[in-house]
């Protein structure tokens, strides 16, 4: 239960819709009730009209069947049978009127209230997600995140307000049946008390392995939306590698997998139902036959005509109790779903911002690595205790290294010796487990993570492009850009030409990740996003690697517009891009090997000299 409150905490003020439900539900259920009630002076009035006995004025109001049968009384005397028929009728369609009426302003409340609670409930998870960092996307899959964030928000809306809607009307309907049942006959109901119990067990026992299982399909299901995921991101590499059949076959598996335990949950779902019916029909004949036995032996003081209002309204006794039963059987999955959203919401970032971080505006000095190290952790096998250790793998080893302002520093090494890991240091992505980090002699751990990030612009190899217009690409996170603007960072970035020669401009729409572009002009519009951006610093991850020889010479073109009068760190596996840098860093094994100019480091014969004699080489 401590789930249940949890989520419905996302519905607060729940009191703004809680008490007007309450009470529209009361009025609902009481003219509902009613509605029945009436049965008894309409039977009387029907049937046996000229022998209607003497009913005296009530005492006091709170009997509702003596009310009535004594208005039906006072209508007789004074217009007829046929008149009490109209009185008891058009009282009957009042109350029908007034508790359809009462229902539907209830409903929506109801509604606005799940609406609510969804909407704040997926804001919440989603803003949770984009405060995670960047190590929580690499380890998890995202199939399961779009699952927890879509599927799953949807069945807690379904599933958990929906049991709040039974909690506030149907115990207080079966209560009310209650009462009139109570009214009628104390004999009859205490009678029919004793076969309820043996329902709620039998009904318990069905769903019993709902939550197991409805927690089993909801990670099931997220795995689907994983591989679905990866099917329609790598289509091409599928394609190629004749793996049609391999994905399809691995989804085939996960979706039979999710419809095996959808159908077992359906089962007992729908088996909770039916049964609860034949249980309630049952309880009605016992009753019937009970019943009747004491109108036909006269042992009570049970009419005829009451007696077929108590089995009409104990036949609907059944329908508040099976909703409660199948709200049970429903509740299960609302809270197995509300776990994995909750679990999702509860995931905590390891980089936040320190409590007295301060914003910093501008770069005037340098950054500096002071001894810095860097590991990640990697599982290992069971020790001899049964449990999972983790080990440290040092990717960075007491680092030093400093970045002048205004410079251009290019790091070059073999694959793997951490220049990736350095940079993604710099903007906070990672931290490391030792040593310092500072911009301006200020620990960047004191600095707030936005205006740190603030004073960077960033073009990775992969050109990162959202299903929008190269406007809104190129002015991605800004609002107030104007059109001048935007096509000033494009000249920059040598993406204007072609920009115009697309069928609309700048409002063109780039494709799902920018597939309607070529991959140089897709990295140019990124260029052109971070010289929009106008940060004082520039990291550039070997951006024009993955391009053709014209395109690199575009984007490089590009790039050195945009170096200009800025402090830039470049990665560049071609390191006929860097040589005209103001410092080569080579890293290797985690540590600076050797930096210098290109001259310097040439003439030094050591591993940079060899890296270029290797690529000479293969150029040859």
């Amino acid at each position: 239960m401590k789930t249940y409150f949890r989520l419905l905490s996302f519905a607060k003020p729940i009191g703004k819709f809680a008490f007007p439900y309450f009470i529209l539900t009361l009025f609902s259920v009481i003219f509902n009730t009613l509605n029945l009630a009436l049965l008894a002076p309409l039977l009387k009035t029907i049937f046996n009209p000229a022998t209607l006995e003497v009913v005296n004025k009530p005492v006091n109001w709170w009997d509702p069947l003596k009310d009535f049968n004594y208005f039906a009384y006072t209508a007789n005397q004074h217009y007829g049978p046929l008149g009490a028929l109209k009185f008891v009728c058009a009282a009957i369609v009042v109350s029908v009127l007034l508790s359809n009426l009462f229902r539907y302003f209830s409903q929506r409340i109801m509604e606005n209230l799940r609406i609510y609670t969804l909407l704040n409930l997926r804001k919440t998870v989603f803003n949770n997600v984009m405060n995670l960092h960047l190590g929580y996307f690499s380890n998890e899959r995202k199939g399961d995140i779009l699952s927890k964030i879509s599927a799953d928000v949807q069945v807690v809306q379904f599933s958990v307000t929906g049991t709040l809607q039974v909690a506030f009307k149907e115990p207080f309907q079966l209560l009310t049946y209650l009462v009139f049942l109570f009214v009628i006959s104390v004999k009859l109901t205490l009678f029919s008390m004793l076969i309820i119990p043996v329902s709620a067990f039998v009904i318990s026992r069905i769903v019993k392995r709902l939550k197991e299982q409805a927690t089993e399909s909801q990670k099931t299901y997220g795995n689907m939306i994983s591989n679905l995921d990866e099917a329609l991101s790598g289509i091409k590499i599928i394609k190629a590698f004749n793996a049609v059949s391999f994905i399809k076959d691995r989804f085939d598996h996960e979706n039979r997998q999710y419809s095996r335990i959808t159908r077992s949950m359906a089962k007992r779902q729908q088996m909770a139902s039916p049964v609860s019916e034949f249980l309630g029909v049952l309880m009605v004949a016992g009753i019937v036959l009970y019943g009747g036995s004491l109108i036909i032996n006269h042992a009570g003081t049970l009419s005829a005509d009451n007696f077929i209002v108590y089995i009409a309204m104990f036949s609907q006794i059944m329908r508040p109790a099976k909703a409660i039963s199948d709200s049970f059987s429903n509740i299960h999955s609302g809270i197995a779903a509300g776990e994995r959203v909750l679990a999702l919401i509860d995931e905590k970032p390891l980089i936040t911002d320190a409590p007295d971080a301060v914003a910093i505006t501008d770069f005037t000095k340098s950054v500096r690595f002071e001894n810095v190290s860097f590991a990640y952790k990697n599982k290992v096998e069971l020790n001899e205790n049964g449990v999972e250790t983790e080990s440290d793998k040092y990717v960075l080893k007491n680092l030093n290294l400093e970045i002048p302002k205004g410079k251009t520093v290019a790091l070059v090494g073999p694959s793997g010796g951490g220049k990736s890991t350095l940079m993604d240091l710099l903007p906070r992505f990672i931290e490391p487990q030792l040593g310092t980090i500072y911009i301006d002699d200020r620990d960047i751990k004191l600095v707030t993570s936005e205006s740190l990030r603030a004073l960077m612009g960033i073009v990775n190899q992969e050109s990162i492009l959202f299903n929008d217009t190269i406007f809104n690409n190129i002015a991605f996170g800004k609002t107030n850009v104007t059109q001048e603007q935007v096509e000033a960072a494009a000249r920059i970035a040598n993406a204007h030409n072609f920009i115009m020669e697309t069928d609309k401009g700048y409002q063109t729409n780039t494709g799902d990740r920018g597939t309607k572009l070529s991959g140089g002009q897709r990295q140019r519009i990124c260029i052109a996003r971070a010289v929009l951006n106008n940060p004082p610093i520039m990291l550039l991850d070997e951006a024009t690697s993955a391009l053709d020889t014209e395109s690199e010479k575009l984007v490089q073109d590009a790039l050195n517009n945009l170096m200009k009068n800025r402090t830039s760190l470049v990665i560049a596996h071609r390191l006929s891009t860097i040589q005209n840098a103001d410092l080569i860093i080579v890293i290797d094994n985690g540590t600076v090997a050797e930096q210098g100019t290109h001259l310097e480091l040439m003439n030094h014969n050591g591993v940079y000299k060899r890296l270029i004699d290797m690529q000479s080489f293969n150029a040859d």
